[in-house]
């Protein structure tokens, strides 16, 4: 039996850790692209000029357009190409962070990830999710290998609106979950392999340790600091989750994500928020012990993430609302398929159905 694990080739987590980008951009080459926003650039503006500073590299930015698109990313691979760039720097959200990968994949040239929030587990993996102008899911593009540096600054982090790390846990509350149905099933993870036991263990102590510290780690970002509670939550939310999600693969949590974006209601909610409902159809769809679903759901509230279609902005719910999910969640190429059993739309309506209840 093939098993196959991956990660990035580097991951530096640490207060201030912005500071060094340049030490490590100077690794690949003198000129990065930065994939950005503006607003974001503007949130780290001291920490990038002191870089820019102290180690002499250029940095030519890209502007990031807010949305993972083919377009957007076109846009920027020809600005890439232009400036004659040796690396490109993806600093952001996931969204961001997708882009530059995406960049950096057509270009064939080293990809920093520099995460300023704790959102996804995008900053690790090799992949990028694609959406259309309209915010609705198009794709996942694969890789051929994970970012060459992942740089976490936990003071950035620290910093952020927690919202964003409650989704980043709502996110990392699937991997386990996915991570077992895909053991049991025998799939094949994203490079292609079956599961290593250091995937699932990854993916485990994901679980434990959101379970321990996600209530500390929000009182920290409440207050804007940074405690081992957040760095154990920042590095769950970003390594843990993107070893395990990765090297054991993804099922019916992150499809049904991928089906709620069929709701125009749900497009202004994170990622990782829809995932958080999706881990609990997930759980149902598996018909998993009493105790477990509880246990999610009551972790799930005890953080403030959504266990409900309601608190993802779906005030009527109908039929046909949810029939539009199920299908989406169950297209051909859909990670629901890797489930240990086969997922049809109605087995998936039902579930959502019962989430929607056991979450209300």
């Amino acid at each position: 039996m093939k098993k196959i694990l991956i990660s990035p080739s580097k991951y530096v987590q640490d207060n201030g850790a912005l500071k060094e980008l340049g030490k490590y951009t100077l690794q690949f080459g003198k000129k990065a692209l930065l994939v950005a926003s503006s607003d974001d650039v503007n949130r780290v503006k001291d920490a990038i000029d002191e870089t820019i500073k102290n180690y002499d590299v250029t940095l030519v930015a890209g502007t990031f357009g807010e949305e993972c698109t083919s377009e957007e990313v076109q846009r920027l691979a020809e600005v890439c190409k232009t400036e004659s760039c040796d690396v490109v720097i993806g600093l952001g959200g996931g969204k961001a962070l997708d882009t530059a990968k995406a960049v950096a994949n057509d270009g064939l040239l080293p990809v920093i990830t520099v995460p300023t929030i704790a959102s996804t587990d995008a900053p690790c993996s090799s992949l990028s999710v694609v959406y259309n102008e309209k915010g609705e899911f198009q794709e996942y593009r694969f890789y051929r290998s994970n970012p060459d540096l992942v740089l976490v600054d936990t003071e950035v982090i620290a910093k952020a609106p927690t919202r964003f790390l409650r989704a980043g846990m709502g996110d990392a509350l699937s991997t386990y979950f996915e991570a077992r149905s895909c053991e049991r099933s025998f799939a094949e993870n994203i490079p292609g392999g079956k599961s290593t036991k250091l995937a699932v263990a990854a993916a485990r102590l994901c679980y434990e340790t959101l379970l321990e510290d996600s209530v500390k780690a929000i009182a920290a970002s409440d207050r804007n600091v940074v405690t081992p509670a957040l760095e154990n939550i920042i590095e769950a939310n970003t390594l843990l989750s993107g070893m395990g999600f990765e090297s054991s693969g993804l099922a019916a949590a992150h499809a049904i994500h991928n089906g709620l974006t069929a709701l125009e209601e749900t497009h202004s909610y994170y990622h990782g928020e829809k995932v958080s409902f999706g881990t609990l159809v997930h759980l149902v769809l598996e018909n998993a012990p009493k105790s477990e679903i509880e246990e999610v759901i009551a972790y799930c509230k005890s953080v403030d993430l959504p266990t409900s279609l309601k608190d993802l902005g779906v005030e009527e719910v109908t039929n046909e609302k949810v029939m539009a999910v199920a299908k989406l969640a169950c297209a051909p190429n859909e990670t629901i398929h890797n489930m240990p059993f086969t997922v049809t739309p109605e087995d998936v309506y039902s579930a959502i159905f019962v989430a929607d209840e056991l979450g209300r």
